[in-house]
């Protein structure tokens, strides 16, 4: 009887019923969406570093081919770094567009966003065709394998990404600022974001300590 009227106590108690609100149920959406992409997005930073592993321990094996300081183009190169940078500030003022339903400014934003990574994939895929030309395609050495390999792979999620920029702003323009279309925007801006993060790894390392050996 003492513990029944204990437990009864205990439901009427206030000071519970307030501990209780305090967590009233599953997160957001936007909250769960966003830590599951940083999930792929780990993923994803932890396959380049494989692929940043083996071109470290492969740079040096050229099997009588060319190196880096002589392949490279560095003025190119530094074009491409202009563009993917200047990208994520036109993509983080999409975001920013999106956030206060100004479509004006995310259609502008987007745009540029789309503009310079077209510039950037044109200019990488110009490379790439320039050195297959001159005999200096990915199955040459050990060394080019590996570079193609990473720049490569590099070059095709910023392709996706292309692809990812334009169907949101078709999204955009069939459905509006709606809660699932910004949530898309934001997967998009962190999967883009990352993507300069990782160039700038690669342009460090590839291209300048490369270039310059």
């Amino acid at each position: 009887m003492t513990m029944t009227a204990t437990l009864g106590h205990a439901h009427a108690d206030p000071h519970h019923i307030g501990r209780a609100a305090e967590h009233p149920g599953p997160a957001p959406k936007r909250i769960v969406t966003a830590y599951g992409f940083w999930v792929f997005l780990l993923s994803d930073i932890v396959m380049f570093s494989c692929f940043f592993a083996a071109y470290a321990v492969l740079s040096g094996q050229t099997a009588g081919g060319p190196k880096g300081s002589e392949i490279f183009d560095q003025r190119n190169v530094a074009i491409e770094t202009v563009c993917l940078l200047l990208s994520s500030f036109t993509c983080g003022m999409a975001s920013v567009a999106a956030d206060v339903r100004n479509r004006f400014w995310f259609y502008l934003g987007m745009a540029v966003t789309c503009v310079l990574g077209l510039i950037f994939l044109a200019i990488e895929f110009k490379e790439f065709a320039d050195l297959v030309g001159r005999g200096y395609g990915p199955s040459r050495s050990a060394f080019l394998t590996a570079f193609f390999s990473l720049v490569g792979c590099h070059g095709l999620h910023v392709s996706a990404g292309v692809l990812w920029l334009l169907t949101m702003m078709a999204q955009v323009f069939a459905k509006g600022f709606r809660a699932d279309v910004l949530r898309r925007m934001m997967c998009f801006a962190l999967f883009w974001h990352a993507l300069d993060i990782i160039w700038v790894g690669v342009f460090s390392v590839v291209y300048l300590l490369g270039g310059g050996a």
